[in-house]
């Protein structure tokens, strides 16, 4: 969703911003790490 607001701040301010694929690899880590640290935790506690 924060890819989403960026886009659009973006985009107000010049119309020529694509800044979604940017903005999208930071969310696409945290997907990636929490992913990993839920394993870790299912991995400790079974």
């Amino acid at each position: 969703m924060s890819a989403r607001v960026l886009q659009m701040i973006g985009q107000k301010d010049d119309k020529g911003n694509y800044l979604l694929m940017h903005a999208m690899r930071p969310n696409l880590a945290g997907v990636i790490g929490t992913a990993a640290a839920a394993g870790m935790f299912i991995a400790m506690f079974s």
